[in-house]
Formats: structure tokens, C-alpha cells, sequence
């Protein structure tokens, strides 16, 4: 008597199809990760090799390049006049300590009229703009020397809106739209200024981390779920093989 009914042909086809798609796109996956994982190192690179380079004049780099993209973590010196009335805090950024706060970004108004956004580093969340005390911006001409970023955003400003006192992201459009005066479409992470700070505060903004990020651990988890199904499959089939074997009927028996 047979202990077993055998799968039917039509169902063995079906697994075998699943499997296949199922490693696949697995396989495809894991490939797509590690494609991006050598993109990410190729822009590390880059922004190594553009951190390496002295500091430059921003308007001589702005003048060669029609997209600030392609000034990102370039090193710039500008000099001008802070604009500490206008100040905006960007919203929940931690300190070096993880102390929560915000950032301070003022504008550092140009001989030419026109401004760079400054990000002055961190200030604690009870700090109202202007910043006062320790933090306030230094009066006078200020050489500053920082790191070009292009903005979070470049929203159009709405009319008759509120002077913006604390954004969330860095929106040039915003915020340029409630200035007296034409603003640079990067914004500058600051390093460096002439005269310092005379106390802490602001806390110098780090400059991100470059890292490679999780793409390579993403991609060897997309080949184990694509040899997971290779190897279940394979064991399904065995298991089918071996109980076929084991349910011959017994012809000595009754």
C-alpha cells in the first residue's frame, strides 16, 4: 500500500518556476546593491579629492559651474558682513554630545550686496535668533572659511508669509525670499572665521561622515535569500525523491 501521493507534475512546475523568479530577482537585487555600493564609493572619492583642494574664491567657482551640485564639499573663503537680524534656526540638529538643538544660519551679506547663507553651527534649543551673548554673530567684516553645500530645497516663497524664523531644511528659495538682497544658490558649512567666536557657541557644524553604507550587507543578504530558495528547493525535491523510493508497495506482503 502506498504511504505517499507524489506531487503532480503540474505542481513540481510551479515550484520550479517560483524558485527560479524568486532567485532571480534575489540574484538581480544583490547586484543592484553592489552597483550601488560602487557608485557611493566613486562619489567619496570625489568629495575626498574636492575636500583636498585649498580653499578657493566662491564667486571664481560659482562663475565656472552652471550646476552647484558640482561644488559640494568644495572649500571657499568669503568675506562680508553678518546679517545677524535675519538669522533662521534649522530645526533639530544634535550636538557633538547628542544634546539636542538647533542649527544657526545666517547670512553673510558680500561687498558686491549680494549674500551666502552661513550655517554657524549648533546652539541649544532654548536659543531664540538673533543669537545673543557667546553665540551672536561677530559685527563688522567677517572672513569666513567654509564648505560649499547646494540647498535641501529652493521652494518658491509665498507671498505676504511670515518672516521665517526656524525651518526644518535648508530652503534657499524661502529664505532668500525674505531677504532685502540677492542670495548664492549654495549655502557654506562653517570651518573657520576671522574674528572667532568669543565663546563655544555656536558649535562648529561637523562635516558629514563619508561612509560606503549598507549596500554590501544588503547585497550578501539578497544572495542568501536567493540560495535559501535554491537550497529549499533542492531539499523539497530530495525529500519528494526519498519518500517516492520508501512507498514502492511491499509485493511480499498481503
Amino acid at each position: 500500500m502506498l504511504r505517499a501521493v507524489a506531487r503532480p507534475a503540474t505542481s513540481k512546475i510551479v515550484l520550479t518556476v517560483a524558485t527560479i523568479v524568486v532567485a532571480a530577482t534575489c540574484i538581480r537585487l544583490g547586484f543592484w546593491q553592489l552597483g550601488r555600493l560602487h557608485g557611493r564609493k566613486d562619489a567619496n572619492r570625489g568629495i575626498a579629492a574636492a575636500e583636498s583642494l585649498p580653499p578657493a574664491s566662491l564667486s571664481q567657482l560659482l562663475a565656472r559651474v552652471h550646476d552647484p551640485v558640482a561644488l559640494r564639499f568644495r572649500r571657499v573663503e568669503v568675506t562680508g558682513t553678518y546679517d545677524a537680524a535675519r538669522e533662521v534656526l534649522l530645526y533639530g540638529r544634535d550636538a557633538s554630545t547628542g544634546e539636542a538643538g538647533n542649527h544657526v544660519l545666517t547670512p553673510l551679506v558680500r561687498a558686491d550686496g549680494s549674500a551666502v547663507v552661513v550655517d554657524r553651527g549648533w546652539v541649544p534649543l532654548d536659543a531664540t535668533i538673533p543669537v545673543t551673548g557667546e553665540g551672536a554673530a561677530p559685527a563688522g567684516k567677517v572672513s569666513v572659511s567654509g564648505v560649499v553645500f547646494p540647498p535641501d530645497a529652493l521652494s518658491t516663497p509665498t507671498q505676504g508669509a511670515s518672516p521665517l524664523v526656524r525651518t526644518i531644511k535648508v530652503d534657499l528659495g524661502v529664505i532668500g525670499g525674505q531677504l532685502p538682497y540677492r542670495i548664492l544658490p549654495v549655502y557654506l558649512l562653517l570651518q573657520k572665521q576671522t574674528p572667532p567666536q568669543p565663546g563655544r557657541l555656536p558649535e562648529p557644524p561637523p562635516l558629514p561622515e563619508l561612509t560606503n553604507g549598507p549596500h554590501f550587507s544588503y547585497a550578501i543578504q539578497w544572495f542568501s535569500f536567493a540560495a535559501i530558495a535554491i537550497v529549499g528547493y533542492g531539499v523539497v525535491l530530495h525529500r519528494e525523491r526519498r519518500d517516492a523510493r520508501n512507498d514502492v508497495p511491499d509485493r511480499g506482503g498481503s
